[in-house]
């Protein structure tokens, strides 16, 4: 049989180790065949000669979520937990991960944003935590998001399901700023240069301490958020809310 094309590239240069998501397709929606390949990415970035690991989209869309054909299967309960291993391995990377947001984010995409260690987008991005639309809810995802948002925003953003901009995603706490799009990779490359001029040691124990507190919260949750969304991905409600979303798509 043919093999399915690659959906993850990692390059390195100048001691940047690039990943970039490239599945077109169903918007690089988190399939298991994406999840594997960024895992196994991330992995191997930990040995090569980078420094700094920027995670990006071939594409303009950054991340629509979970992948919702799979979800109507009923083959969830894998792919929630792979989103809390994905997240805990971002966050518990030795390298700094920094996120190039240049299009829109939707639901389990955020998990991703929120695990990197500095996220930069460009100002015409749109956001959106559309879980409870679909019915289900943001579990796996909560366990990095809610460590960056503030209490308001994210009852806010995660109940009503509405679609938020760059300039609100960077008050709330969502990325940690945003630039003109025209200045994006400007912007990242100078976000790379700072970050070289650290030393491996130094930048991996700050962020292992800035990080102590997201660690101990994905250990203390994964199980019960993983269990969380795959029941509901598994129930009637969330089957019809998804069908009729997939329909009305």
């Amino acid at each position: 049989t043919d093999t399915p094309p690659e959906l993850v590239h990692l390059e390195v240069a100048d001691a940047v180790a690039t990943i970039t998501l490239d599945s077109p397709h169903n918007r690089n929606a988190l399939s298991r065949q994406l999840v594997t390949e960024l895992f196994a990415a991330l992995e191997a970035a930990r040995s090569d000669d980078s420094a700094v690991l920027v995670l990006r989209s071939a594409d303009r869309v950054f991340c629509s979520g979970a992948d919702l054909s799979e979800a109507t299967e009923g083959a969830m309960e894998q792919g929630t937990r792979a989103l809390v291993d994905l997240q805990r391995l971002i966050v518990t990377h030795p390298k700094p991960v920094v996120v190039r947001l240049a299009g829109p984010v939707r639901a389990g995409g955020l998990g991703l944003v929120a695990s990197a260690d500095i996220a930069i987008c460009s100002d015409d991005v749109t956001f959106a935590f559309t879980e409870a639309r679909l019915g289900v809810a943001p579990a796996v995802i909560s366990l990095t998001v809610l460590a960056r948002m503030t209490s308001r925003a994210a009852f806010d953003t995660f109940l009503t399901g509405r679609t938020f901009d760059a300039a609100e995603a960077a008050a709330m706490g969502v990325v940690t700023r945003s630039v003109p799009a025209d200045e994006l990779d400007d912007e990242i490359a100078r976000v790379c240069d700072d970050l070289r001029q650290a030393h491996p040691q130094g930048l991996a124990e700050t962020k292992a301490l800035l990080a102590r507190e997201v660690v101990a919260r994905i250990d203390a949750g994964a199980d019960d958020m993983a269990a969380l969304s795959a029941r509901l991905f598994a129930s009637d409600g969330a089957r019809e809310a998804i069908t009729a979303f997939l329909q009305r798509r």
